[in-house]
């Protein structure tokens, strides 16, 4: 994913309210732009590091900046957008980076599925049969490993629920987990934050839910997948 204009470097000074953070531009002026993450953004920033921030270029939005990528305490890179993640995964998929998920002749976003009023991310289609793809965003890390959820996830739970109740019925299902972390190698749930997704992904894993990881290479000028991860758990 080409970035134009470029992401612009300044130093987050601290995120509150959930969807704030202040950050101080090179000309030592202080902003506030929008933090675009729900999660609570576990290890993935520190006060007064670097940080990328985008412009809408809409002098009329209350914040027109949006916070990108932030620094570790570790040193490591975190891309906290998560509303990239499906625009990453859609593009690595259409340009065959993901050996996985190649030969389906059609993508179509967001279509409505499942007993409990969910929402696949993509649902890819072709001569083989149907694959229903559910896309997270991971940037919690501790040392090289990378966990998810950062925080009680019951609508991850849910999707796990459905994912599974697709391959019962013989459809293929995967849950992909975009890795915007420069220091994660590995990826696994996160259950002493949230046993029940984590009960929840071995149970899917157990029943056929496939699980596929990928990181990003994350620059000011262009944010992509580059490379696969193992997932650490019980594959079915």
């Amino acid at each position: 994913m080409k970035i134009n204009p470029p992401l612009t470097e300044g130093r987050l000074l601290r995120r509150y309210k959930r969807f704030l953070a202040d950050v101080e531009t090179s000309a030592g002026e202080i902003i506030t732009i929008h933090c675009p993450n729900t999660g609570s953004m576990k290890n993935c920033w520190e006060e007064k590091t670097p940080c990328w921030y985008s412009d809408s270029g809409n002098p009329k939005r209350k914040y027109r900046h949006t916070l990108e990528i932030t620094t570790t305490p570790e040193g490591a890179l975190a891309g906290v957008n998560t509303s990239r993640a499906n625009h990453l995964v859609e593009e690595a998929i259409t340009n065959g980076v993901v050996s996985e998920l190649q030969g389906y002749d059609t993508l179509r976003r967001e279509v409505k599925y499942g007993e409990e009023n969910s929402r696949i991310d993509f649902l890819l289609s072709g001569k083989k049969g149907d694959c229903y793809v559910e896309v997270k965003n991971v940037t919690l890390a501790e040392g090289a490993r990378g966990l998810f959820p950062d925080a009680v996830s019951a609508r991850g739970a849910k999707h796990l629920r459905e994912l599974q109740k697709l391959v019962e019925s013989g459809t293929r299902a995967v849950l992909f987990y975009c890795v915007q972390h420069s220091q994660i190698e590995t990826v696994e749930a996160a259950a002493e934050i949230d046993p029940a997704y984590a009960a929840a992904l071995t149970a899917a894993v157990k029943a056929g839910v496939e699980v596929i990881a990928y990181r990003a290479r994350l620059g000011a000028d262009e944010i992509c997948l580059s490379e696969p991860v193992p997932f650490i758990g019980e594959q079915g």
